[in-house]
């Protein structure tokens, strides 16, 4: 993945994906998938990890093992998933959820980009205009950089660090930290829960499917929440699994669920339809993820916005209190 992801890059990555579902679900094997997609791509910079893929696949290896060859070309989130649809037979259902997790995501990004244009163009004309009195009594061009670039460039890097940070693309440690400093924030904290939930649900029940045990099935689902807390605590499991608790024992023991999570999850497990009870888990969910990150996609911009707008009203009052100060020294 690059280093800052754009709405387009997003949207690329998303139509890949979706492809790939749609030649998967046509019957057409992985092999000719690829041979397929490396002629003509979404993007020319996939052909050469394509290209990469290929000869792996053709050299033996299954698909995720290709996968984790092409170093950093897809997110530990996305391999995770891939391997646990590879493993369970349902490569195509995962295909199709990471298409419409992608564009749920460049659509979201396109939109906060567009309601930032007019903050961003206030908050430079601001820093520009209000120094220039002095600079045109002055001509202290010195002084001028200093009082505008000198806000802006940290600016600039706290944004920079800020996009850098929120990238899948880091290792478990960092996303844990994230992930913990995020919590708090209102409704994306909520929002970033519900969708590795969304995660976990969609990628168990393809493994509860496919026959996977249910120790094995957890552990991968988990690592495809992309969440290093629910892998942290499922992870911790399996000595209370192998002795004889029942999966839904241990997750209301856990507090790591959301309680509705819990009943749902040990409804489906005593009456033996798990695999509906994840399927309505996975849409409740993402469902639930993409409401209320539209929710911080449009507040956002008007947070920053109203910040903004403050800053100027302070820099207006505080030239305006100074002059009349100078005036009041001068009369007396």
């Amino acid at each position: 993945m690059p280093l800052i992801v754009t709405p387009g890059q997003l949207a690329r990555r998303a139509e890949l994906y979706q492809q790939f579902a749609q030649l998967a679900n046509a019957g057409i094997g992985v092999l000719q998938i690829l041979e397929t997609l490396q002629r003509s791509p979404p993007s020319r910079s996939f052909r050469e990890p394509l290209t990469r893929l290929r000869a792996r696949i053709e050299e033996g290896a299954t698909f995720a093992d290709a996968l984790r060859s092409v170093e950093r070309w897809v997110s530990s989130f996305d391999l995770a998933l891939l391997e646990a649809g590879e493993r369970s037979g349902r490569l195509p259902a995962c295909f199709r959820l990471l298409g419409e997790y992608y564009s749920e995501r460049a659509r979201l990004l396109r939109e906060m980009t567009s309601y930032l244009l007019y903050p961003a163009f206030l908050l430079h004309a601001a820093v520009f205009i209000m120094p220039f009195p002095q600079f045109f009594l002055t001509g202290n061009v010195v002084a001028y950089l200093a009082q505008t670039l000198g806000v802006l460039l940290p600016i600039y890097l706290v944004v920079f660090l800020l996009i850098f940070a929120s990238q899948g693309r880091h290792g478990e440690k960092w996303r844990s930290f994230v992930e913990s400093v995020t919590r708090f924030i209102p409704v994306l904290g909520s929002a970033r829960r519900d969708l590795a939930l969304a995660r976990l649900s969609a990628a168990l029940e393809a493994l509860v499917n496919a026959g996977v045990n249910l120790i094995d099935g957890w552990e991968m689902s988990a690592g495809a929440s992309g969440s290093p807390y629910l892998r942290r605590v499922v992870l911790g499991w399996r000595p209370q699994l192998e002795t004889g608790a029942t999966p839904a024992e241990v997750v209301t023991a856990s507090g790591a669920f959301p309680d509705v999570f819990t009943n749902l999850y040990q409804t489906g497990e005593i009456s033996g339809q798990l695999d509906d009870t994840l399927r309505r888990l996975h849409v409740l969910y993402q469902e639930s993820a993409s409401r209320k990150l539209r929710l911080v996609a449009e507040w956002t911009p008007r947070i920053v916005y109203l910040c903004i707008a403050g800053m100027i009203a302070f820099q207006v009052v505080s030239f305006y209190v100074g002059y009349f100060n100078r005036i009041g020294d001068v009369l007396k």
